[in-house]
């Protein structure tokens, strides 16, 4: 963790499941923590990695259109800041639907990385509850959010990303999450930030999460970690407090387990808002 850290360096983006306010519970088990490289298998929205802001990382996520915009602010940083600018004046219900509906269009698939970026943010900061949802056919879905002063082009924080990200060796991968972190040596740093376990009741069957991450995959991950820590990776994973994960990491020679109380706002399902107990769960492999 880097000692002068530019607090510019921060999520650009609304995210569901976002870490920025647990970072104060969080820190105290952080700033123990010493490593060579960062890796981070579920970036969402960023917030530990800009917490963090490690000199050597590589990150991934499953979502395309979210490493490509990751990447545009690096690579297309003056481009990007041009096209956000056409957003400012369209934070209207009729605007907010045109854009929305591009991608139903045989035109989308010609627009640029750039355009696709632009529209990703502009979508997001005026969207209802920040809620990034796509259809089952891959569509962006969710209402309009009647925000009277959205931040959609916010310069500091787009240049301050930029700049850490082309000032430091950041990698961005998109697929799997096994994939990120396969190359993950000895006093590594991996943070995992899965779709979290469902309780039974919020679940149509046992298996699966409204994410589409089944309880299998959270033993692929668990496997994953016991591996890592083998290696002599810390890990770090974020899950919700259900019974099944406090189980599946249940291996005192392995892990620790911490509580946090989170609150959550971003949510289509209101029932699902408010303070929620969540899991810190740490292995430490030998040094």
């Amino acid at each position: 963790m880097k000692k002068n850290k530019n607090l510019l360096v921060q999520p650009f983006l609304k995210w569901a499941g976002g870490k920025r306010q647990l970072i104060p519970q969080m820190e105290k088990y952080l700033k123990k923590i010493k490593y060579t490289n960062y890796y981070e298998p579920f970036i969402g929205g960023g917030s530990i990695l800009f917490y963090l802001q490690p000199h050597k990382a590589i990150v991934n996520d499953y979502n395309k259109d979210l490493i490509e915009c990751y990447k545009c602010i690096k690579d297309n940083y003056d481009e990007l800041i041009g096209e956000l600018e056409k957003y400012e004046t369209k934070n209207n219900e009729e605007d907010f639907y045109k854009i929305r509906e591009v991608d139903r269009k045989e035109e989308y698939k010609k627009w640029t990385v750039v355009e696709k970026a632009a529209r990703l943010i502009y979508l997001n900061r005026t969207c209802y509850n920040g809620l990034f949802r796509l259809n089952s056919l891959g569509q962006f879905n969710t209402p309009f959010g009647r925000y009277k002063n959205p931040n959609i082009c916010n310069k500091p924080v787009l240049k301050a990303l930029h700049e850490y990200f082309n000032n430091n060796d950041i990698v961005f991968m998109q697929g799997d999450f096994e994939n990120c972190c396969e190359n993950a040596s000895k006093g590594s740093l991996v943070y995992f930030d899965p779709p979290y376990d469902q309780f039974e009741e919020q679940v149509n069957f046992v298996g699966y999460t409204e994410n589409g991450f089944t309880r299998e995959d959270q033993k692929r991950l668990k496997n994953l970690c016991d591996r890592l820590i083998d290696k002599g990776c810390t890990v770090i994973i974020s899950n919700s407090s259900t019974p099944f994960i406090r189980k599946l990491y249940n291996d005192k020679s392995r892990y620790t387990i911490h509580t946090l109380i989170a609150k959550r706002n971003i949510n289509s399902n209101a029932k699902k808002r408010g303070e929620i107990e969540e899991v810190l769960i740490i292995g430490e492999g030998k040094k």
